[in-house]
């Protein structure tokens, strides 16, 4: 089992301004719209932030809350709050959803959240996945009526394959990820995302001293952390990125201080961060807003599913998924290393936000990992709503 890598970010500083470039991507008033969208949707409500007191003691932090986004618009993860607003913003822009065909590539939740956006505001949706996407997750694509082709290679060759057939078919890329060439709807996904941020931060007496967020492509993290930025200026949290070891992109970018790609297929149980290139919009954000990146084993993820499913005394049970829990297992081997813990400075006064970003939403992977059903956690008393 490899051990944990901590990557700081040379260019980070609390005192960095926002930019006029990055309020050009996430802006107060983006939000405003945003959220005012998202909770006219059938079905929203605001997800649970649930305090943590006894994985906090037993880690030795003052406190730690848990963004839970299992329960969001029944697609078990936080994934609908942006790809279904990016088609929402599509249809309007096109006029109608008459002809409009969106696509994307996904590793499992986004693709859900295009899917269902497109059923809800009425277009047509194609979903490209990669040969490492489990059945599961494609069914539940399928199950809002997408059309899903495989593409050949991993995460990054399935953006491509969807790029290019879109350029070829007149069709509109609704993608988490940019590029060169291609940003504006994904400010429309990373907007989105703000809206789980915003409820959060909402409901906190009193900020975190740290956010550790698990990354991928990084529109996520990013997004967390603009709304961080904006709103505490100065006094923002120590943020701290956590990927796959085997997908670590960021832990590369920052040691290489810009953009870099890793390679290979990408292969770890955390699906949803099975990315080997940096969003260019979460880098823009990320950059100087971000303290460090940190590469994790998969062992890592499975052992704060379990974790949280079997609950220290006094805390919920929660349904995470693979891709839900780097933030947390981040913060868990960075409190375990007295190196860490001395960079980060992470001590027994530390306030520590996660989000978990998905449920079980491949419910064999999670059985298999966790040895027990997500539905069979939900039904333990004390389980998280």
């Amino acid at each position: 089992m490899s051990a944990p890598i901590l990557v700081p970010n040379a260019a980070a500083a609390k005192n960095a301004g926002w930019t006029d470039a990055q309020n050009a991507i996430l802006s107060d008033a983006g939000l405003a719209r945003a959220a005012a969208a998202i909770q006219a949707w059938p079905g929203y409500g605001e997800t649970p932030l649930l305090a943590l007191p006894g994985l906090a003691a037993e880690i030795g932090v003052a406190g730690l809350h848990y963004k839970d986004e299992g329960g969001r618009f029944g697609l078990g993860s936080f994934k609908a709050l942006g790809g279904a607003y990016a088609v929402e913003r599509a249809v309007a822009a096109a006029g109608g959803p008459e002809g409009l065909v969106v696509t994307c590539a996904t590793d499992g939740n986004h693709g859900r959240s295009v899917a269902w956006g497109a059923k809800t505001f009425g277009c047509r949706c194609v979903i490209f996945v990669h040969s490492g996407v489990s059945e599961s997750r494609r069914a539940a694509i399928a199950a809002y009526g997408a059309e899903v082709r495989e593409a050949a290679g991993n995460y990054d060759d399935s953006v491509r394959a969807a790029e290019e057939t879109a350029a070829a078919e007149g069709w509109l890329v609704v993608s988490d990820t940019s590029y060169p060439g291609y940003t504006e709807i994904p400010k429309d996904v990373m907007q989105g995302y703000e809206v789980m941020a915003a409820e959060a931060f909402d409901r906190m007496e009193t900020p975190p001293t740290h956010i550790f967020l698990q990354t991928g492509v990084g529109g996520m993290a990013a997004a967390v952390a603009g709304l961080a930025k904006r709103r505490l200026h100065a006094a923002r949290p120590t943020i701290v990125l956590a990927d796959p070891e085997d997908a670590a992109c960021w832990v590369a970018s920052f040691r290489a201080g810009r953009p870099t790609a890793v390679s290979g297929d990408l292969d770890t149980i955390m699906a949803g961060l099975a990315c080997g290139e940096v969003s260019l919009l979460a880098w823009e954000i990320l950059q100087n807003h971000a303290d460090a990146a940190m590469a994790l084993p998969d062992t890592a993820a499975a052992d704060v599913m379990r974790r949280l499913a079997n609950p220290a005394a006094g805390d919920p049970a929660i349904v995470a998924g693979e891709s839900a829990v780097a933030g947390l297992a981040g913060l868990i081997a960075a409190m375990a290393d007295p190196g860490m813990r001395q960079r980060l400075e992470l001590d027994a006064a530390s306030r520590v936000l996660v989000f978990g970003t998905e449920s079980d939403t491949d419910p064999e992977a999670y059985r298999r990992i966790v040895g027990k059903t997500g539905d069979e956690v939900r039904a333990m008393e004390g389980a998280a709503p």
